[in-house]
């Protein structure tokens, strides 16, 4: 972490906010972004995601809101709340990069950017640097959610050694984190595991496979991969008489709880600025 007299230099504006409301302090959206991204204690990312996707960045802040997407619903959400600082870990406008070439006369997208204009709202990604907090943001609130404090391994966050169980009861326990919700699961439900790695959002199948390689890997719990990659590796591992396993929980499911988290974290060091969380909920339903 940095020193306790550089993290107040980074913060002092917000710090002092509303403390004489005669001459109250101005904090632009703009210094509550370098404020987040100091407060990380991260080196400077390059090409890094995490920038404003829309809005005036000297626009003063009256509230902030975390959420996982920027969905229509969350945006008027934020705007009931009097948050006009949005502060999203995924993609604004469908893409990774938010390009948004394609999309210049699709009426889904002007609606939505006018929502925003017109609400003076700033949409900030907060995605590479929550990822590289020591420890990882992200993982701090999915393992808090889960109540696998207990079972993490020391100094791998994305590890877990639990008592011995079976896949259906491991499925069980995930049932009662995310009642609302269903799973894919490649595995047998009697497997025997105790062993179990968290790849939270979509790391890709490579990350999938190199884990289910491993010895000290049973089940991989993951968000979301292309159906014809990692469902088809473990399918085959599993005929092979291989003891693995993997349970996709939805890309949403497995990381905002770390949005969670982002906004306990900021109420640590923006004190006199509204902070709310506003759950997005799953992208789809099931039939």
């Amino acid at each position: 972490m940095k020193s306790v007299s550089f993290v107040f230099l980074c913060v002092f504006p917000i710090l002092l906010m509303g403390q004489n409301n005669s001459d109250k302090t101005i904090v632009t959206a703009e210094q509550v972004i370098q404020s987040i991204i100091k407060m990380t204690a991260t080196a400077s990312i390059p090409n890094t995601v995490d920038v404003i996707k829309e809005g005036d960045p000297s626009t003063p802040v009256k509230g902030i809101a975390t959420c996982m997407f920027a969905t229509m619903d969350v945006l008027k959400q934020a705007v009931a709340k009097g948050c006009n600082l949005i502060v999203t870990h995924e993609p604004l406008y469908y893409n990774h990069l938010d390009e948004t070439t394609q999309l210049q006369n699709d009426p889904v997208y002007l609606e939505k950017k006018k929502y925003i204009n017109d609400h003076q709202l700033v949409v900030w990604r907060f995605h590479d640097y929550i990822h590289s907090i020591k420890p990882d943001g992200i993982l701090s609130g999915m393992t808090d959610k889960l109540g696998w404090e207990k079972f993490a391994v020391k100094d791998n966050q994305n590890q877990f050694v639990m008592p011995q169980t079976t896949l259906s009861g491991l499925l069980e326990n995930l049932k009662k984190t995310f009642p609302n919700n269903s799973f894919y699961v490649v595995g047998k439900p009697e497997m025997k595991l105790k062993n179990v790695w968290l790849a939270e959002g979509a790391p890709g199948s490579g990350q999938h496979i190199q884990l289910l390689e491993r010895n000290d890997a049973d089940v991989v719990i993951t968000g979301e991969a292309q159906q014809w990659e990692t469902y088809e590796y473990t399918r085959d591992a599993v005929a092979q008489g291989r003891n693995k396993a993997v349970i996709f929980l939805g890309h949403i499911n497995s990381e905002e709880a770390g949005m969670i988290f982002c906004a306990d974290w900021l109420k640590t060091f923006i004190k006199d600025i509204p902070i709310s969380f506003i759950e997005c909920g799953p992208s789809y339903w099931s039939y």
